[in-house]
């Protein structure tokens, strides 16, 4: 057997992984469309960045943070339940301290009982109350905020290398698993070829 086969999968693993990494590249480079020997060739993310934005921005609004999902959560019983103890500490205090202090006639008339009484009635209504004030500040918000343009706006505006930054944080593993694939299946080829030599 000619010794010089023995390089067959090691330069096919070269050839495996270099194109691999390659393609790699070719997901952020070149950042502007460029053209050799006639091919235009340009990053797949830096050439659908702008519809990659508008995709997000979508998915953004519709699904993962929704109008109809904040107002559900601010509106819950539940949650305005969690709040009724900070309220009515501070309308406990209002009652005791600032009321005297802002009307001090007034205060000469309220005591322990009629505190606690204002305190059931104030709280009670601000209960029935919180609901209506949310939903009508998120119906506002709503039309003030435009989630899906502002997704869209931050990514479509962020530099070729500010995505290539975020994403390769996210998936530098996966993209070097990617490389060494290539370099272990151009082995794996390599050694097919040899044996094919070899038994011929």
């Amino acid at each position: 057997m000619h010794y010089g086969l023995l390089l067959i999968p090691l330069i096919s693993a070269f050839i495996g992984w270099f194109t691999n990494w390659i393609a790699i590249k070719m997901l952020f480079h070149p950042r502007e469309p460029k053209k050799i020997l006639g091919i235009t060739f340009h990053g797949i993310f830096p050439k659908r960045q702008r519809q990659f934005a508008e995709k997000l921005g979508k998915l953004v609004s519709e699904e993962l943070l929704s109008f109809g999902d904040i107002e559900e959560k601010i509106t819950n019983p539940a949650n305005i339940q969690k709040l009724m103890p900070l309220i009515e500490g501070h309308i406990d205090l209002f009652l005791r301290e600032k009321l005297p202090q802002q009307m001090p006639v007034i205060s000469m008339f309220i005591g322990d009982k009629t505190i606690n009484e204002l305190k059931t009635v104030f709280t009670g209504e601000l209960e029935t109350l919180f609901p209506v004030i949310m939903k009508s500040y998120m119906n506002s918000l709503q039309e003030d905020l435009d989630l899906e343009k502002i997704v869209v706006q931050k990514v479509a505006g962020f530099s070729s290398d500010k995505m290539e930054q975020v994403l390769n944080s996210i998936m530098s593993k996966e993209f070097r698993f990617v490389e060494i694939i290539g370099g272990v299946l151009g082995f794996v080829i390599g050694l097919l070829q040899v044996l094919i030599t070899v038994l011929q």
